[in-house]
């Protein structure tokens, strides 16, 4: 069978290595399928397809340091893992049996107990006994919030197969953003992250396992790993099994490109999350343990784990280049210099270190293209797309009340009016405040407020706002990440869980946010008043995000920008607000589950896509921001302005098709999957209304108010733009990592 595209030049920065223990892990791994009636007799396994597999050689290069016994164990999950997939495949995906999907998942929970005197059922399977098994030999010695770790990502990890099948049964294919948020799940590589704790002895601290650092590590690494075995399995998933989960196949799709310009844009992708994995190692890590006072022991057990980390990446990456279940290289492609090293050149233990200069070289353009943005560059007005927006606004009768009581209160609190005593005052004056029109936004986004409930919503959206603006321009341009971290320390101050706060308010913001939060949570419970703090605080730190970017003038890759867009876009806080009317009814379990992320999510990245396009003019040119879509696509994909806003726009499009097919589909069968009663379903339909409210009361307010057009801006803004550098022509036209993309916005332009 011909290869369906020709394998891209990997980014691969760490050589491989390879365990001494690898020949009594096969030993042992085939002897325990065995046992697990895996192989003969299963249906799924023949001794053959175990042998080809090889898994062992999987572990042996993912964790090369781990000892004999070790290795064993960890073999021993990953044959699982890999037949529980297949056999998952053979049961359900191919007969779309989601009924009996669903009782064969539910019943495995009972199979991680969290504490070991915990009874769990007779084994009734192959992946019941294997998962019984294993839970045993390895949950003992380890920590409680790693056992919880490790049970809610495998829980995740055989929880989102279902999310698979869904789609498979509608024939749907994810858009990107959804399918790269899912694949984490449903591929497994956050759960290889916790088993790369227990193999190298190096648990996480619980102190600082949620902070932002460790997740981004953990999430690109396993986004590294999903888009790799993407690459390498699209002939087998999608040409072979009827998969429609994978990253190839979505960009395909997405970008409406053939098949090797879809895996080329895949691999340019797969190289921006693995040099975010190595900022983030090198630039936050080191700060946070000492931020958090942990001993040299924590030190070291946390880059032990960021070592292994990278030991699996490596590892995998040779694994796939040999294994039997994946596309190989065509010779074709190897004919280039540069591929000939990177694919067509030796592959014995030890070669792969000489793959590392050429792809750290091929990647330099796209790397360097990232810091060398040059800002307040004189783009013009950015002309507005046709915004697929199924939604009409409402608007609350009471906007011009709400207009009038705005200026009061930020009066009050000092937002409007400049003092030396206070530095934070005065970036906005009364003219600016109209002109934003914090007013209309709330009125659209809660119609049937009363008075008093449109009020606060009008003056948290100007608190949030405000705040937006002043950090960059006050913290970003003098680069003081420290006044900033201080800043937002004492914030916090001002949102106390109980009674008042211990401190007067010393500026405007202090003053803005105590008297919002004294409002908003008197009659709420203690749960959601700490759901509300949690979205306020992630805010003010996702601020710091970005100005740590602006210090180092770096243009975000794609997925860590959206990820954090939802934070610095204030999603979290006015979903939190919307919530507070149906929190008290709905389970935690169903505001957890994917569905319900899912409508939040694609509603949260509509909106703030739709605010960099509306903001490009303003944050390129009179701000000098690497923080717009518009902006990161163009680094990307290497491509202009125009192209990049077709690509926003039709992630836009996406992501409100996303919603419609939640709210129509997935909702209703949550409703049944949970069994809620009448008042729980008219309140997740309530939420649901919330949301169908929020996205066009926003758009309407971007349209409506005077804060982004080219007029407006010219009279809120005295930072002078400058012109841009004239590119230089380069011949035959641009290569490297990254240049795939200008081919595919060269097609979207030809649509």
């Amino acid at each position: 069978m011909a290869n369906p595209f020709e394998l891209p030049r990997f980014y691969m920065p760490y050589p491989a290595r390879l365990n001494p223990h690898l020949e009594r892990a096969r030993t042992h791994s085939k002897a325990w399928a065995r046992d697990m009636r895996m192989v003969e007799g299963s249906g799924i396994w023949d001794e053959s397809d175990f042998d080809s597999h090889d898994y062992a050689l999987l572990c042996a290069y993912t964790h090369p340091d781990a000892s004999g016994p070790e290795l064993d164990l960890v073999t021993d999950w990953y044959v699982w893992v890999f037949f529980f997939d297949d056999d998952f495949l053979e049961k359900f995906k191919r007969t779309g049996d989601t009924r009996g999907a669903r009782e064969y998942l539910d019943r495995l929970y009972a199979f991680m107990p969290l504490d070991a005197g915990e009874p769990s059922p007779e084994p009734a399977n192959q992946v019941e006994a294997g998962l019984a098994d294993l839970w045993a030999r390895t949950v003992p010695g380890m920590s409680e919030g790693w056992r919880r770790r490790f049970r809610e990502s495998t829980w995740n990890l055989l929880e989102e197969s279902m999310w698979e099948l869904s789609n498979i049964n509608e024939g749907r294919v994810a858009n990107p953003v959804e399918y790269i948020e899912m694949r984490r799940k449903v591929g497994g590589a956050p759960w290889s992250a916790n088993l790369i704790e227990h193999a190298a002895g190096a648990e996480v601290p619980d102190a600082v396992a949620a902070s932002r650092p460790l997740c981004v590590l953990r999430d690109t690494f396993a986004d590294g790993v999903h888009l790799r075995n993407d690459l390498f399995s699209y002939q087998r998933e999608i040409e072979a099994e009827g998969e429609l989960s994978n990253a190839v196949l979505v960009f395909e799709r997405f970008l409406d490109c053939d098949t090797q310009q879809a895996a080329d844009a895949v691999n340019d992708l797969l190289t921006t999350r693995l040099q975010q994995f190595e900022h983030t190692a090198l630039t936050e890590v080191g700060p946070l343990l000492q931020e958090h006072g942990l001993d040299p022991t924590a030190y070291a057990d946390v880059f032990a784990y960021v070592k292994g980390l990278q030991d699996w990446q490596s590892g995998g990456h040779e694994w796939h280049m040999r294994s039997s279940r994946y596309m190989k290289e065509s010779s074709g492609h190897a004919s280039s210099p540069v591929a000939g090293a990177l694919l067509g050149g030796p592959l014995g233990l030890g070669t792969s270190a000489a793959r590392l200069v050429p792809s750290i070289l091929a990647s330099l353009p796209a790397r360097a293209r990232s810091f060398t943005h040059v800002p307040f560059q004189r783009v013009g007005h950015l002309p507005l797309p046709d915004f697929h927006m199924p939604y009409e606004t409402r608007l609350n009768p009471h906007l011009a009340a709400t207009r009038r009581h705005n200026v009061d209160w930020s009066q009050r609190t000092g937002i409007l009016t400049p003092s030396p005593a206070d530095p934070l005052a005065g970036f906005w004056n009364e003219e600016k405040l109209r002109d934003y029109d914090l007013g209309l936004c709330a009125a659209g986004i809660n119609p049937d407020a009363t008075v008093a409930e449109l009020d606060l919503g009008t003056d948290w959206l100007t608190w949030g706002t405000y705040g937006d603006d002043v950090y960059p321009a006050l913290f970003g341009r003098a680069r003081d990440l420290a006044s900033a971290k201080a800043c937002n320390e004492r914030l916090r101050l001002f949102m106390p869980l109980e009674g008042e706060p211990g401190v007067p308010a010393l500026n405007c913001m202090e003053r803005g946010l105590a008297d919002v939060w004294s409002r908003t949570v008197a009659p709420m419970p203690p749960e959601a008043r700490r759901a509300l703090r949690q979205s306020i605080e992630d805010m003010l730190d996702s601020w710091l995000w970005e100005l740590d970017n602006q210090a180092l003038n770096r243009i975000p890759e794609p997925v860590d920008y959206i990820e954090m867009r939802r934070k610095t876009f204030g999603s979290d806080l006015t979903m939190s607000l919307a919530r507070l009317r149906h929190g008290k009814s709905l389970p935690p379990e169903v505001l957890r589950s994917r569905p319900v992320q899912a409508m939040e999510h694609a509603a949260s990245d509509y909106a703030m896509l739709m605010n960099d396009v509306f903001s490009y003019q303003k944050e390129i040119q009179f701000e000098g921001e690497v923080h717009n879509a518009v902006l990161v696509v163009q680094n990307f994909f290497d491509c202009g302005r125009d192209q990049a806003l077709k690509i926003v726009n039709d992630l836009m499009t996406s992501r409100m098709r996303e919603f419609e097919h939640v709210l129509a589909v997935q909702l209703p069968a949550l409703c049944a999957e949970f069994g809620l009663d009448a008042e729980a379903r008219a309140t997740l339909d309530g939420y649901a209304q919330e949301l169908k409210h929020w996205m066009p009361a926003i758009l309407t307010w971007h349209d409506g108010c005077r804060r982004y057009r080219e007029e407006d801006l010219l009279r809120h803004h005295t930072v002078p733009a400058v012109p841009a550098p004239a590119a230089a022509p380069v011949p035959g036209g641009p290569t490297g990592l990254g240049t795939s993309g200008v081919r595919i916005a060269e097609l979207l332009s030809l649509r």
